[in-house]
């Protein structure tokens, strides 16, 4: 299954239990037949930008902040309106937006956090990712309109 399949799963996990450690959290994907380890559910909590909050029957568990939400889902929106083309030019990446919306939209995609890219440039109605290589370039343009 893929990874945003599964980071989609492991959010709604930590809405309907209240989970505690990475451990507890794998063996939840697991009995839903996600194939996972540790230091994978490890990275997934960090690209998801999950926090440890207090719990009502535990100490702790994992979950995200509300203003964290409602922040994201805003830029997110902000993102799926905006951009208007994605186009791959060897490693690099040009994406077009409506005029102004630049800056916003390159926020949005940096909380993806999509490791291909090396480097963004972003002006009033155009970003500019670097990538070190043509298939990075291809993985980035992938993860960006996979999401529109």
């Amino acid at each position: 299954m893929s990874k945003k399949i599964r980071q989609q799963k492991i959010l709604e996990l930590i809405k309907a239990f209240e989970i505690d450690t990475q451990e507890e959290l794998c063996e939840k994907l697991k009995e839903l037949g996600f194939i996972v380890t540790q230091a994978t559910v490890s990275r997934d909590i960090k690209e998801l930008d999950i926090v440890k909050t207090s719990g009502q029957t535990k100490k702790y568990k994992y979950g995200i902040q509300a203003a964290q939400t409602q922040n994201d889902a805003g830029m997110f929106l902000l993102f799926k309106t905006s951009v208007t083309k994605v186009t791959c030019a060897q490693n690099l990446v040009v994406l077009k937006t409506i005029s102004g919306n630049a800056n916003a939209v390159a926020a949005a995609i940096e909380k993806l956090h999509i490791p291909e890219i090396i480097g963004c440039v972003a002006g009033d109605d155009t970003i500019l990712f670097v990538a070190s290589t043509v298939s990075d370039a291809e993985k980035i343009e992938e993860a960006i309109t996979s999401r529109l």
